[in-house]
């Protein structure tokens, strides 16, 4: 392989294991509690945050106005729309339990159609869509990956030292957090495959022997579909949720042997 396919794989196939290393903990999490679609609830809303952020952006560079520290503001919209979904959500588990798998899936199409109002008189709304959704995994700088990792590692620090506080309320902050943070780098569609397909390849099994062949999963697929995609210029999200889907179906079938 040229060097110059290693050179663009190589940051994308950090991000990959920045976004694994936290999101199998997640995933099997969200299978726990039966809320499948959280993880796809969340992660559109805090692509809906992020195009907020954009028009804002683009509105202040038309009037011409000064930087006043709101481009500041701006940047940590993903995040507050994220957390503030991730709190309805929690909230709707006390209140509305049985109803709660219907309701999050309200709130993605919700959120889904949000997105294409706010960017329909946008010349370039297609394309800013279609990031969101899909990601640039094989155009991320290192310098991408540096609040990512950092925020990876305290979780996974947290989870090691209180594995309890999964279980509480502090779960939901949590959640909303990384995949905010994952969705900026991979995209939508890719942070869903990874919070779930692992998770659901490793679900019979318990224990480290569940995390071990959840990471060699996620990382087996993640490492193919860059390969396929840098070799054939296939879309990089694209590629890989194909790639980790079709691995993760063969983990699940071998581990019921």
């Amino acid at each position: 392989m040229e060097w110059a396919l290693l050179a663009i794989m190589m940051p994308a196939l950090v991000a990959g294991i920045i976004v694994f290393s936290t999101h199998l903990v997640l995933g099997r999490q969200v299978l726990k509690r039966g809320i499948v679609f959280m993880d796809l609830a969340i992660a559109q809303v805090a692509a809906m945050g992020a195009i907020v952020a954009h028009i804002l952006t683009m509105t202040q560079a038309h009037r011409h106005v000064p930087h006043d520290g709101s481009a500041g503001l701006g940047a940590l919209m993903p995040f507050a729309f994220s957390i503030g979904g991730a709190g309805l959500i929690a909230w709707l588990a006390k209140y509305s339990e049985k109803e709660l798998e219907a309701i999050i899936g309200c709130i993605y199409v919700v959120s889904a159609a949000s997105i294409t109002l706010l960017m329909s008189s946008d010349p370039q709304g297609a394309e800013h869509i279609s990031r969101a959704l899909n990601g640039h995994i094989l155009w991320l700088g290192w310098q991408d990956m540096v609040v990512p990792g950092l925020a990876s590692l305290a979780f996974l620090a947290v989870t090691i030292m209180r594995p309890e506080i999964l279980d509480g309320r502090l779960f939901y902050p949590l959640f909303a957090l990384m995949v905010t943070l994952s969705v900026k780098m991979v995209g939508v569609y890719l942070v869903f495959s990874a919070l779930i397909m692992p998770a659901l390849a490793v679900n019979q099994l318990s224990g480290k022997k569940a995390l071990a062949f959840g990471y060699m999963a996620g990382l087996t697929g993640m490492i193919l579909g860059l390969v396929l995609s840098s070799l054939y210029d296939f879309p990089g999200g694209a590629t890989v949720v194909v790639s980790l889907t079709a691995v993760c179906v063969l983990f699940r079938v071998l581990s019921r042997r």
